[in-house]
């Protein structure tokens, strides 16, 4: 699962045994970045991580390596470390790679056994009737949540574990260009048309099609981004 999607245990890091700190610490602050609690930008504090987590600096400090290592934060000497903001290139070109795996996800989820498709597609048709109500209740930020899970069961479904792990670093990168945007209206009603036809197309086994809307609905997508942005 998305680490955005789900809200951990309060007390998650005293309930994990034979799990190395720094992962721990490393997944806490990564939640909080992706679910926006840590704001692109924002200096993220190394005492005061420590202090809420109940643990010293060091576990702190390898976690943030750990996390600059992946593109999420930027360590500025002698100012520290900050949550990225991905240039509008960066977005561009991550926009494009992910359109390449979306369409690879379609692809092979559409080839999947006629049980495991159909369970799939019953699996989505029940997503675009929660993104309906979010769309009717007027909460884009619910809308996104499970726009991101609609993708997400398609690429877990695909049962390619490369894709699932690029994939996931892809659009954690993403996210942080969307953060400042999700209380905006990014075309949700033809997001959703476009969803519905993905998940027809999966139902029949349609592969081209499938691949083909996938690949087309992530470009659909970085347009109406930068319709909202002018």
């Amino acid at each position: 699962m998305l680490p955005w999607l789900v809200e951990p245990p309060a007390d998650h890091l005293s309930a994990v045994r034979d799990t190395p700190l720094a992962k721990l610490v490393r997944d806490d602050m990564l939640a909080m970045i992706l679910r926006g609690e840590l704001r692109p930008g924002q200096r993220i504090n190394e005492p005061d991580v420590a202090a809420r987590l109940g643990v010293s600096r060091v576990p702190v400090r390898e976690a943030l390596r750990e996390l600059e290592s992946t593109g999420l934060v930027v360590a500025r000497k002698h100012a520290g470390v900050f949550v990225r903001e991905p240039t509008a290139d960066e977005v561009h070109d991550l926009y494009e790679m992910r359109g390449l795996l979306d369409g690879f996800a379609g692809r092979r989820a559409a080839r999947l056994d006629e049980p495991a498709r159909i369970a799939l597609a019953d699996r989505l048709d029940a997503s675009i009737v929660a993104m309906n109500a979010a769309f009717d209740a007027h909460d884009v930020q619910r809308y996104y949540r499970e726009n991101l899970a609609f993708h997400w069961a398609i690429v877990e479904a695909a049962g390619n574990h490369a894709l699932a792990a690029t994939y996931r670093t892809v659009v954690q990168k993403l996210h942080l260009s969307r953060l400042k945007n999700l209380s905006q209206d990014m075309g949700m009603r033809a997001s959703i048309a476009e969803h519905t036809r993905i998940a027809r197309a999966l139902r029949k086994g349609d592969i081209a099609r499938c691949e083909d809307l996938m690949a087309r609905h992530v470009s659909d997508a970085y347009d109406r981004l930068q319709s909202c942005r002018r």
